[in-house]
């Protein structure tokens, strides 16, 4: 058939991107828009070849081979087919497994079925030498396509380059139409930044409540305590002692001591605790409880209909890149423009910085589906969290704000 086939190894083309624009291969360094990328192979595979475009094959790797974010936007595109394997972790670095053997087995198939007259591979591995070899002994053209190295040396297999019937080079120029370098520090929030409120909180001494025995063990005696003999004579574990007191063990603090035989107080009214947020370090109230406001806030899944249900899913495969911040901005967006009653958007801001349980739980539930979550553990990164909420925060001001600005501005 006369047509052409765009094969694409997307963890070296991206990868070799990186180390080109921003001096490594983590791809975590780029920014990428998919849809210009993959008009760009599509143009250039079909003036390269002559042919008219059949189909793009995206082949990379994903966390339990589930779909990211990017996956589920490039397989929703016209002529766009992918492929994942697996991505798995070892030594602290990610690695794909099957990738190439998804590779090898599309591209035999493809010749041998006499689906295109030209193929156009993206990749620099060198498994792919016998698949390359059998699509040339069906007829098919090979092109082999390589990114601009950033040392200016070859960074595909040797084998490759010297069998593919035709080889062109992506550079620089034609990288940087789709791809951008992120920005050190430019990620989806604002980095930590040390405080001296930190090392206030970690020198401050504890309550007797939460030593445990109600005597102070000296750093000595904590670090060389020998252990109790247990039921079978076999030494027993003893408790490490805490080290970095919790809020509630500060404002504790400030309780007045329990009389004899009594229990423990709750906080005070006058404790205050401090939350750290994109706005700073925000004093709170010391008691925990929600209120009853907060418990009566509704969750987003209440206030959506069926329908919109289905376009709120539809937005997030094809435009909801899967930033944390962004995904916070989009989930206070679609809350705050289907309340009915406006006065319990007023209510929520002033509850900053903390999200009512109800609304926290489901607005990161809601962040998980864009692959926000660590697989060993099923947490969402600590800063991830907190870019999830000052998105969500930035939001809700950006309306509470505009809604109370004098007329004219």
């Amino acid at each position: 058939m006369d047509r052409c086939i765009v094969l694409v190894d997307a963890g070296y083309l991206l990868g070799a991107a990186a180390s080109l624009l921003a001096g490594e291969p983590s791809r975590s360094r780029i920014t990428v828009d998919h849809a210009a990328l993959i008009q760009g192979l599509r143009e250039r595979a079909e003036s390269e070849t002559g042919r008219p475009l059949l189909r793009i094959y995206w082949f990379d790797g994903a966390p339990d081979r589930v779909p990211q974010p990017e996956h589920r936007r490039l397989r929703v595109m016209p002529r766009v087919t992918v492929r994942l394997g697996a991505l798995t972790r070892s030594d602290g670095r990610w690695a794909q497994k099957g990738v190439d053997a998804a590779m090898h087995a599309e591209l035999t198939e493809l010749a041998r079925n006499r689906a295109c007259s030209d193929v156009v591979l993206v990749t620099g591995d060198g498994d792919l030498l016998p698949g390359m070899m059998a699509a040339k002994e069906h007829g098919v053209a090979v092109h082999l396509w390589a990114v601009q190295a950033a040392d200016g040396d070859y960074n595909q297999s040797e084998d490759l380059v010297a069998e593919a019937d035709e080889r062109r080079v992506l550079d620089r120029i034609w990288i940087t139409r789709a791809v951008r370098a992120k920005e050190l520090g430019g990620i989806c929030a604002p980095p930590p930044v040390p405080r001296p409120e930190i090392a206030a909180i970690l020198s401050a001494p504890l309550p007797e409540s939460a030593l445990g025995s109600g005597e102070e063990r000296s750093a000595e005696e904590t670090e060389h305590a020998q252990a109790a003999p247990g039921e079978n004579g076999t030494p027993a574990r003893v408790p490490a002692a805490k080290v970095v007191p919790t809020p509630k063990d500060l404002a504790a603090l400030r309780a007045p001591a329990p009389a004899p035989g009594a229990q423990t107080p709750q906080h005070p009214a006058n404790a205050t605790l401090r939350w750290s947020s994109d706005k700073g370090w925000v004093d709170r109230p010391g008691a925990t409880a929600e209120t009853a406001e907060a418990a009566l806030l509704p969750t987003l899944a209440q206030l959506t209909s069926a329908e919109q249900r289905w376009a709120d899913r539809e937005e997030d495969i094809t435009t909801v890149g899967g930033d944390p911040f962004e995904v916070g901005q989009v989930f206070a967006r679609r809350w705050m423009e289907r309340l009915s009653d406006q006065a319990q958007l007023q209510k929520l801001s002033t509850m900053y910085p903390r999200v009512p349980h109800r609304i926290d739980g489901e607005l990161l539930r809601y962040a998980a589906r864009f692959g926000l979550l660590a697989h060993k553990d099923d947490q969402i990164d600590e800063h991830d969290r907190y870019a999830i909420r000052a998105g969500f925060w930035r939001e809700i001001e950006a309306r509470t704000s505009a809604e109370h600005a004098p007329a004219g501005e």
